[in-house]
């Protein structure tokens, strides 16, 4: 009963919390309002109209929602892994990011479910996705193990954060004992959650491009090197807009990692690339099109080469050690690398995969104006869940937020 009345006063609270801000705080979550209404008006057409109001067509039937899934599993899963080195490994460091790291981690895993559900053409079929109640093909569909990894990843990181949280809303030290495991859980399924979403392609041997050893491997390096970047990023923001102390130690520490992630996502993609063009064979059709086009069809050229290119840079100044301590140019390269695995494994990595067609003929995609802003407003929702839970974790860091016993 006391910890009901606990939850109580703390949802009661964090609604004060988040409902009081400045000026500038007020207009970006109304700007985020905004956005998420228009992105829903446009999600209304697309229900009336039906997946025809997409660009995508039976040659290709992924395209941008699934592409923002894949890419979003992963920040998901790079974004929890500062809990080891903070919680486990007791780096004091990583404290003051971790609970960022888990926010970020809760707000992409919605936005996953929010693309998935777009994508599947309407909220009326996720009962398919249920097990027992509906068709749930498992053990042998992919889909159906992804469902469970997702699914129980974001339990896990909704679970954690909360029982540490309302133990310091309540003045009290969590104890290790309770949340260590879910610690340790939770960064094995981290992995399991990005290693599975990359078997989904992985094990589709009629796609070659897909088809490919590194997959998996190329999924989690990516992923380590652009969850921790929007870290960095997210951190940046606290610490120009917020009394909550950022040390630039811990930037520093988190700048490693993406240095090191991002260098061996970069040599995977030179390796890829070697075994694609060194000698060519007709399973290289798919790379071909996406970084020289062919029969004339190009619509992916600009995306992928300006992609690399940023990738490039970004991974050769974080190398220097002198270039990555400026905060300034660590902000903009952060930035740079984030844009350019979001293209590489969004469109980089979705649309070749289904060229050619069956017949072999090739079919461009290009989203609609109804799919971009209807994936504009997921992001919108995602960044509007996320401040709400990054206001509410530091108010009661900071002790603004108490448990008042006699409410």
């Amino acid at each position: 009963m006391k910890s009901i009345k606990v939850f109580g006063s703390l949802i009661k609270d964090s609604f004060h919390e988040v409902t009081q801000g400045s000026k500038a705080y007020h207009i970006w979550m109304a700007f985020l309002t905004f956005v998420m209404l228009f992105g829903m008006f446009n999600y209304g057409i697309q229900l009336d109209e039906g997946l025809s109001a997409t660009g995508m067509t039976d040659r290709v039937s992924w395209g941008l929602y699934i592409s923002n899934f894949t890419f979003l599993v992963g920040v998901a899963a790079a974004a929890v892994m500062l809990v080891l080195p903070a919680y486990v490994l007791k780096n004091i460091d990583f404290k003051q990011a971790v609970l960022i790291g888990e926010g970020l981690a809760v707000a992409a895993l919605l936005m996953c479910l929010a693309f998935v559900i777009a994508d599947m053409g309407g909220p009326a079929r996720l009962w398919h996705m249920i097990p027992v109640i509906g068709v749930f093909n498992f053990p042998n569909s992919m889909l159906t193990w992804d469902v469970i990894v997702l699914n129980g990843y974001l339990f896990i990181n909704i679970t954690v954060p909360l029982y540490i949280l309302i133990m310091r809303y309540q003045g009290k030290t969590p104890n290790p004992k309770v949340y260590i495991p879910g610690v340790f859980i939770s960064v094995f399924w981290a992995v399991s959650i990005h290693m599975v979403t990359a078997f989904l392609y992985q094990g589709l041997q009629a796609r070659p491009f897909w088809n490919n050893a590194l997959l998996g491997p190329r999924f989690l390096a990516s992923a380590f090197a652009a969850g921790p970047a929007l870290i960095i990023l997210v951190l940046a923001v606290i610490r120009k807009h917020t009394k909550f102390e950022v040390p630039d130690n811990t930037i520093k520490k988190i700048s490693m990692i993406v240095t090191v992630a991002a260098q061996i996502n970069l040599i995977m993609l030179i390796s890829e690339l070697f075994k694609e063009f060194y000698a060519p064979t007709h399973h290289s059709i798919s790379a071909i099109y996406l970084f020289f086009g062919l029969d004339g069809k190009t619509a992916l050229l600009p995306w992928i080469w300006t992609s690399i290119s940023m990738n490039v840079i970004a991974t050769v100044i974080l190398t220097f050690h002198k270039l990555r301590n400026n905060f300034k140019v660590l902000y903009v390269v952060c930035g740079m690398l984030f844009v350019a695995i979001w293209i590489e494994k969004g469109f980089g990595l979705i649309v070749p995969g289904f060229v050619p067609g069956p017949w072999g003929k090739i079919a461009e995609y290009t989203p609609t104006f109804v799919e971009v802003s209807v994936t504009v407003g997921i992001w919108a929702m995602g960044a509007f869940i996320f401040t709400i839970l990054a206001k509410t974790g530091i108010a009661i860091e900071l002790g603004k937020l108490v448990y008042n016993k006699k409410k």
